[in-house]
């Protein structure tokens, strides 16, 4: 007998073991779509795991109902990816499968039931549900499960179709419906019969009473005279609101002209001119033999390159490699902004061999996609983190750009991985390389590279020696006590900035925080807004003129007057994004000056509205969150200020001085990347701090060094392993003794020290959920995977717990 191991799009630990029917035995295979009944009467689509002929002990397994494919759709390497994600992560194949399939491509199925062909049904010995539905089926040839609920007590349901189905009068029929449609788009034509044979004057005499008619036929004889091999878009006819549909109907009506389809894909590709890639510099010549020799020794690179040293550059002669070699490459990027410049770069040189794939596709044209990279069409993808899981036939490099950035690792998605080390162990099962590229590497991969676990490539120099930017600090403390201030801004900071629009350039203003003012107080008695959902204060954003939660999007309209006494007394405390802008606008009323940040970049192609802006020199300042420090490219940025730089380093967080410095660093890369005249420019009330006095030394060697002797001092990572439990519940008393319940079991398993909490989360209460959290130290090497089954021991134990199976639990591994 075979058996097979399914996985089930269901938060559910493990695989489940159904029976394989002979007549299906020879066909099943690893990595198919198959139809399996679960839980009753549900049926759902699974995925194969693993075929074995071992009969399971405690239970008598069902049968497979269907198989959905002719060839594996996940080949064997994703098989073995999703595996290792779950036992690493702590997370279940389920989970895996449904964030990496395409909702489209998992199929929707109705069971129905009919009656079996030429069955004799004996009605004296049916009870009288069965003799319901074999009266119902009579009338009505096929039934689904919902609609026999109108006529079968739901308890009932499975035992009549169960003893039915042993008596042979039914049978179950699936209705699978894939919800996935190509495109198609309308083309017209005159007939083929009227161009031969007709005399086209006898035509233009029949329509001389109907005018627009005559002037609409004439119109595409025109059309596909001049141009014979091109097709004519229906759409097109109507643009201009001359003619209209009823024109063309009366022309098809009289047989003179017809419609018809072809497929088009969803996403338009490249048509244009290809072009060749430049000449490398000599540094990056070295740094390309460089990586040729790690990758002969089946070693992955991590490239540390200052902004703007060329990697890209580096990039696109390693794809040009892999594509010449027959391989696929797989261009990772943080978020989806980024691609805009790559993207203008590889498509003029690969066309339509160049694909895409992140979350503002359309789940139609994700399944598109999917089946491109199926049918090895898609040469080399640019995509963010969820392209890990398309099913490559031939992966031979993964490029992971900016693999610092933490939206490699979003907290807010289920399953949570970190894409760069995912990309790592992809890799290894293909057999393919990884390049992560980075002005600012994490810690841990700057660490892992100086292990020699990674090739480390340091380029220096800017591309063309092209001179870095230079750093200054302004103490913001004088200036405020010697008066030499304009709001959030010293006179030092102002002058910079006028001096750099006089030279006619463009400068960068970084504040990361979102909104115009943090909280809006009543100055009488105190009150703040809160959010109904979360314990946290309602950020006041003035464009929308509106209060809202960054965390539920809860929003409220701005108070008059305080809800509490009624006072008009109502004062902005804490500066926005917003607010800076507003003040730059007023400072600078001359020069134009734009947002970038989530809220106003919200439109479809606000992006690219706003590249094209600062690429013709219409805008002077942009005024930006985190996100204009990403792959902005542009020649005539010289200055970047940062008015209020503390704001980054006071945060609770381990890793805040990391990510402070490579944000810094980050946004300081746009300045100069040309003259090599660049400029930041730090206002801070504390110049004297580390993390500060290291950037404007410019010594990358000395701030990992500080950072890695930080770590090992508090053992943080890379020097331990960081397991993050979290647990929700909406009373907030139970999910208190839940957490102090799971304390206990893990103190059980674990050593004291390595233990930190329960303690409730920095923000208590979110989403209507009150929050504790548990911190797990573990040391590297050999003994981690001890302690974590003894974690893993301790979460099953703390599962038993009938009573604490309604609180909600998250598991963050590598924190």
């Amino acid at each position: 007998m075979q058996y097979a191991q399914i996985i089930l799009p269901l938060n559910l630990k493990g695989t489940f073991t159904y029976k394989v029917p002979e007549e299906l035995a020879s066909k099943i295979q690893n990595g198919m779509r198959v139809l399996v009944p679960f839980g009753g009467k549900k049926i759902y689509t699974g995925i194969v795991f693993e075929l074995h002929d071992i009969a399971p002990e405690n239970f008598v397994a069902k049968e497979v109902i269907s198989i959905l494919d002719e060839y594996p759709i996940v080949p064997e390497q994703q098989i073995n990816f999703w595996n290792w994600l779950s036992n690493y992560y702590l997370c279940n194949l389920g989970e895996i499968y449904r964030f990496a399939f395409p909702s489209s491509l998992k199929l929707e199925s109705e069971t129905y039931l009919k009656l079996k062909p030429n069955a004799v049904i004996e009605f004296e010995n049916l009870d009288v549900n069965e003799m319901y539905l074999i009266q119902a089926l009579e009338v009505r040839q096929l039934i689904n499960l919902t609609d026999i609920e109108a006529f079968i007590p739901k308890k009932e349901i499975i035992k009549t179709i169960n003893s039915l189905i042993d008596l042979q009068y039914i049978e179950i029929d699936e209705k699978i419906a894939e919800k996935y449609k190509a495109k198609e788009v309308a083309y017209v034509k005159v007939k083929d019969e009227v161009l031969k044979n007709q005399n086209l004057t006898e035509i233009l005499l029949q329509l001389s009473r109907a005018k627009k008619q005559k002037e609409l036929f004439l119109n595409i004889i025109e059309k596909q005279t001049e141009h014979p091999d091109l097709h004519i878009k229906k759409s097109e006819l109507f643009e201009d609101g001359y003619f209209g549909s009823s024109h063309f109907k009366a022309l098809a009506d009289k047989n003179l002209v017809e419609e018809y389809y072809l497929q088009k894909d969803r996403i338009e590709s490249y048509e244009g001119e290809i072009e060749e890639i430049e000449e490398l510099s000599e540094a990056q010549k070295e740094a390309k033999a460089e990586i040729d020799e790690a990758f002969e020794e089946k070693k992955n690179v991590l490239i540390h390159g200052v902004t703007s040293s060329g990697k890209t550059h580096l990039y696109l002669e390693k794809i040009e490699e892999c594509v010449n070699e027959g391989k696929n490459v797989l261009f990772l990027l943080p978020e989806i902004s980024l691609t805009k410049q790559i993207t203008q770069r590889l498509e003029k040189k690969y066309g339509r061999q160049l694909g895409f794939y992140h979350q503002k596709l359309t789940d139609f044209e994700k399944v598109e996609v999917w089946r491109r990279i199926k049918n090895n069409d898609v040469k080399i993808l640019i995509a963010t983190r969820n392209a890990l899981f398309l099913p490559y036939q031939n992966l031979g490099l993964i490029i992971v750009d900016e693999e610092h950035d933490s939206a490699y690792k979003p907290r807010e998605v289920f399953p949570f991985f970190n894409a760069k080390d995912a990309a790592l162990v992809l890799a290894g099962f293909y057999d393919a390389r990884v390049i992560l590229g980075s002005a600012t590497p994490s810690v841990e991969s700057y660490y892992l590279a100086k292990k020699e676990k990674l090739h480390y490539i340091f380029l220096k120099e800017r591309f063309g020696n092209v001179k870095l930017p230079e750093f200054e600090l302004i103490n913001f403390k004088e200036a405020q006590d010697s008066k030499k201030v304009s709001g959030n801004f010293s006179l030092q900071l102002i002058d910079e900035i006028k001096k750099t629009l006089d030279e006619k350039n463009q400068a960068i203003i970084l504040h990361n925080r979102r909104g115009y003012a943090s909280v809006i107080e009543c100055e009488t008695c105190g009150y703040v807004n809160y959010c109904s959902n979360c314990d946290v204060v309602l950020t006041y954003h003035k464009a929308a003129n509106e209060m809202k939660c960054h965390y539920c999007g809860q929003r409220a309209s701005k108070p008059r007057t305080c809800p509490k006494c009624h006072s008009e007394n109502l004062n902005e405390r804490g500066v926005g994004v917003e607010q800076i802008h507003e003040e730059v606008s007023k400072i600078f009323p001359e020069s134009e000056v734009d947002r970038m940040d989530v809220d106003s970049m919200r439109k479809k192609f606000a992006y690219e509205k706003l590249y094209e802006k600062i690429e013709d020199r219409e805008t002077d300042i942009v005024v930006g969150t985190q996100m204009i420090s990403k792959g902005l490219d542009f020649d005539h940025i010289e200055l970047v200020a940062i008015p209020k730089a503390d704001s980054m380093l006071y945060v609770q967080d381990f890793r805040a001085e990391e990510r402070a410095y490579q944000l810094i660093t980050q946004v300081s890369g746009r300045a100069g990347r040309v003259s090599g005249n660049g400029k930041v420019l730090i206002q801070t009330y504390n110049p004297d701090h580390s993390v500060f006095q290291l950037i404007k030394m410019n010594n990358v060697f000395k701030i990992y060094k500080y950072f890695l002797t930080e770590r090992q001092k508090f053992h943080y990572p890379p020097f331990t392993k960081l397991i993050m439990i979290e647990l929700k519940h909406i009373k907030d008393d139970k999910v208190n003794r839940a957490s102090q319940f799971l304390g206990s079991i893990l103190r059980k398993y674990l050593p004291e020290d390595c233990i930190l909490g329960p303690e409730r989360a920095q923000i208590a209460r979110l989403n209507n959920l009150y929050q504790f959290q548990i911190l797990l130290k573990l040391p590297r090497g050999k003994n981690y995977e001890k302690f974590k089954n003894m974690v893993l021991l301790s979460l099953k134990e703390f599962d038993e717990i009938t009573a604490y199976q309604s609180i909600k639990k998250d598991v963050f591994v590598d924190f």
